[in-house]
């Protein structure tokens, strides 16, 4: 299963959190220290800074067991960069109550997290209020924060300035996965073309292609919310604003001429019983068991978040099954790639009051970056001093078991690994192919994520101009005019309301708001000179 996570103009699909098991974690030595031999805090703090003793307060999230303020781990970071170090720990599941309260009450600790959702509603509103440190000056001081690309980190600017730093999330998002053993079964290639595409459904749904001699297959799986959208390139993305209308203004995706196609072809299939016939209610879970039980052909695969459990049980049934992944589609305009996500799962704030003192935000910044080093896989070990360090030493944090670091079970609970209360523990890669998914799983899954992380690894990424941008509509109504589309073009799939109302469907979209929403959405474009943009 990949998990999902409705969110307002992204569409309903798939965002799994970041693995952080704590020896998983790729933390340790920046570029100055490339065998990670030893201490890789880059602070260009004069001597007299370095020698006082700072407090430092802090507020995250975590999942599982909630350390204790006595663990071994705290102490670790507090003599190594001689602070007092006061985290708040909260459970990820009251997160959120937590923050608002905490925000609400006018004193905020020094370094604190934000869940990704906060960044449209939250953040801006309390950075506008000057609650927030800019750091525009301290991003070249460090090698994780050089290494994040603009379009991220210009999501965390207001009013010209920085105030956010974005925790390591991938640029990719998903591609459409095919049953090869049905393919191979009927002779079909691999779809270049949604037309292509829609054959293989059919084909899928009417010819047999398990050889069964039954009747009791079909194309794609699918859910409510028209979850997965099959998305085979920027072009048709329904989260990104990659079109414009007449007056020049980016529209969101779902209102797009390109949906609109999408869309068709879908009321197509569903008339020749080629996607999941109770899509319009089913839930995510169940839209997995389809495909995974070997009744439906076509998903959606990733090289990260994929389920083995899921892929297991589907062999289990169907020991010959094989898989393939299709690449993004050619779009009438000339490109061919998909749209980069946010990229960035969470972000921390310094606050205003100890962005005051330099050395202060220096020594915070310290405690971040080497927690967001990358580490390659032959460098989680205990030769690896920062790597051993941030894990709690091997023997006691963790062990090494035929050449892998294991985290022992009670490391956790017990605080015993700096990684426990560091205010960030995700990795920044060079390069979203530097990171190891694949040792999540096993074959068939294990071939299928390499391929698709091989041509992720060479693709062109369009850089959505609406990502962190803030809208009082957006705010106020956009799950409100989000369901709206999705609930009138699920009636369009399914036969009850005629494809040619797509324009009447927009007119009555824009006057719930959208028209309001567009307006803002490309103001707030223009002040921060966001330009849609292919890397």
């Amino acid at each position: 299963m990949i998990r999902t996570n409705a969110k307002v103009w992204i569409y309903p699909a798939i965002l799994t959190l970041l693995a952080t098991s704590v020896v998983g974690c790729s933390s340790g030595s920046d570029k100055k220290d490339p065998e990670g031999s030893g201490t890789s805090s880059p602070s260009t703090a004069p001597a007299s800074d370095a020698n006082k003793k700072y407090t430092i307060t802090g507020m995250r999230y975590v999942y599982g067991d909630v350390p204790g303020l006595d663990g071994r781990g705290l102490k670790m970071i507090n003599e190594k960069f001689n602070v007092d170090y006061k985290p708040n720990l909260v459970p990820q599941g009251s997160y959120d109550e937590k923050l608002t309260a905490t925000l609400a009450s006018g004193t905020i600790p020094d370094v604190m997290l934000f869940q990704t959702g906060d960044l449209t509603s939250k953040f801006n509103k309390f950075a506008k209020q000057g609650a927030f440190a800019p750091l525009d000056e301290y991003i070249d001081q460090y090698p994780t924060l050089k290494r994040i690309p603009k379009y991220v980190l210009d999501q965390f600017r207001v009013n010209g300035k920085l105030y956010g730093i974005p925790q390591y999330y991938p640029k990719f998002g998903f591609t459409t996965i095919i049953r090869k053993d049905w393919l191979d079964n009927l002779g079909l290639k691999v779809p270049t073309s949604y037309e292509e595409l829609k054959q293989v459904a059919i084909a899928f749904t009417k010819n047999d292609p398990d050889k069964n001699g039954k009747n009791d297959t079909y194309g794609f799986a699918m859910g409510k919310d028209i979850n997965p959208p099959f998305t085979q390139g920027a072009y048709w993305e329904p989260g990104a604003w990659y079109h414009k209308d007449a007056q020049g203004r980016f529209i969101p995706g779902l209102i797009s001429n390109a949906r609109k196609d999408i869309v068709a072809m879908f009321a197509d299939l569903y008339k020749e019983g080629a996607i999941t016939r109770d899509f319009a209610t089913i839930d995510w879970a169940n839209t997995n068991k389809e495909f995974y039980s070997g009744i439906a052909g076509i998903f959606i695969g990733t090289p990260r978040g994929m389920s083995q459990a899921y892929m297991d049980g589907l062999v289990k049934i169907n020991p010959q099954a094989k898989f393939v992944h299709v690449e993004q589609f050619k779009a009438p305009d000339g490109y061919q790639g998909m749209s980069a996500g946010g990229g960035f799962a969470g972000f921390e704030v310094i606050s205003a009051e100890a962005g005051k003192d330099k050395a202060k935000v220096r020594r915070i910044l310290d405690m971040l970056e080497i927690g967001r080093t990358f580490f390659p896989d032959d460098k989680k070990n205990d030769k690896n001093a920062d790597f051993d360090w941030l894990n709690g030493n091997v023997g006691t944090g963790y062990d090494m078991v035929n050449g892998l670091p294991v985290v022992r079970k009670e490391t956790a609970p017990q605080g015993l690994y700096p990684l426990a209360y560091l205010p960030d523990g995700i990795a920044w890669p060079e390069k979203d192919s530097d990171v190891n998914y694949l040792s999540a799983y096993q074959e068939p899954l294990k071939q299928l994520a390499a391929d698709i992380m091989k041509s992720y690894s060479t693709m062109k990424y369009y850089a959505n101009p609406a990502n962190g941008i803030v809208s009082e509509t957006l705010i106020s109504k956009g799950a409100e005019l989000n369901k709206y589309l999705y609930d009138e073009q699920t009636k369009m799939i399914a036969g009850q309301r005629p494809i040619a109302d797509w324009d009447k469907m927009v007119a009555e979209w824009k006057a719930k708001g959208g028209e309001q929403l567009i307006k803002e959405m490309n103001a707030e474009i223009k002040i921060k000179d966001v330009k849609e943009a292919w890397n």
